[in-house]
């Protein structure tokens, strides 16, 4: 399978959408109707109440909506990675590693916060990168900063993101203020459109303001859940040593994309610490740029039994874990 996803084939955006299908096929067998979290942003319990009214008679749609976020996302993601050459060639292992990871946690398959906001977070990684060499970024960092506005109004503690921005310009732009403040406008325009409107239709005493709580986050998995993280950790960390080998050899612009990588991973493990509900669906944002390092994983052994065998050990567990443990 790893030999089929390494090639740029214009067919294999069709066969990861296969590929994603079966191996998500426990999530349509036995949909699970999500449940607003505390610590959730209005937006998304404004979805949750609206799907309400269709998914209370046809729950199917939950998981149907959440294929096709992870799906899009994967083929999305993907295509950034070959656009940005963060690989050696072009390939489909960047997105047939975050349906493969997002398959081994049954929390990272349903409708959730986290899992809408990650199509923000995408967009945003991919903007960053193209700081580097853009001619006009004032607009861009603008729109930034919107985006990461945002996504807090679906899962708050996605504020911590604005570290991406923080330390991405840093990496990727000489220091100019105006740029800084430009993209901190950006944040803070969301609110002000929503205070206004507060404001305008005088809710004040129904609004309340989103927060966080700085706690250690707990959850609970079965052994199975336990061995998949110490698998993915461990071929992240395979990947991460293949990409460091190779990091001399790129263009600049993709070594400092792999710097914003690693970025977006340190914010996204942070996450759960500013989390004041303890589930394991938070870490899902941690899932893309995990499939980045594992796309890695697979693409550079020169022995080629090796990927193939940790790709099938990891579909392995996905089928002990959906048919077997649950």
């Amino acid at each position: 399978m790893t030999g089929i996803f390494k090639a740029n084939n214009v067919y294999n955006t069709f066969l990861l959408f296969v590929y994603g299908l079966l191996l998500k096929l426990p999530i349509f067998l036995r949909p699970r109707v999500p449940h607003e979290q505390q610590i959730d942003g209005f937006l998304y319990k404004a979805l949750l109440k609206w799907l309400h009214l269709f998914g209370s008679n046809l729950p199917i749609i939950y998981p149907a909506i959440a294929y096709l976020l992870l799906y899009t996302q994967a083929v999305s993601f993907n295509k950034l990675v070959t656009e940005l050459r963060l690989m050696q060639k072009p390939n489909y292992l960047a997105g047939m590693s975050y349906l493969l990871v997002t398959s081994l946690f049954s929390e990272w398959n349903m409708l959730s916060a986290p899992l809408i906001i990650n199509t923000l977070l995408i967009w945003v990684w991919a903007r960053m990168s193209g700081l580097y060499n853009n001619p006009r970024p004032k607009s861009s960092l603008f729109n930034i900063g919107m985006a990461i506005g945002l996504a807090t109004f679906f899962y708050f503690p996605s504020i911590a993101f604005s570290a991406l921005i923080i330390f991405g310009l840093a990496i990727t732009r000489p220091f100019k203020l105006a740029e800084w403040l430009i993209a901190l406008l950006g944040i803070i325009a969301p609110y002000y459109f929503l205070l206004s409107w507060v404001f305008i239709t005088d809710r004040w005493k129904g609004y309340q303001f989103p927060g966080f709580a700085v706690t250690t986050p707990r959850f609970s998995q079965t052994n199975w859940s336990y061995a998949a993280i110490i698998i993915v950790i461990f071929c992240s960390a395979i990947g991460f040593f293949f990409v460091q080998q190779n990091f001399r050899r790129q263009l600049i612009q993709a070594r400092k994309s792999w710097n914003l990588v690693f970025l977006y991973l340190l914010v996204a493990t942070f996450i759960p610490f500013v989390n004041a509900t303890h589930t394991f669906e938070y870490w899902i944002l941690c899932a893309v740029p995990l499939s980045a390092l594992m796309g890695a994983a697979f693409l550079y052994p020169s022995r080629k039994w090796f990927p193939q065998v940790l790709h099938w050990l990891m579909v392995a567990f996905v089928i002990a874990i959906s048919y077997f443990v649950e």
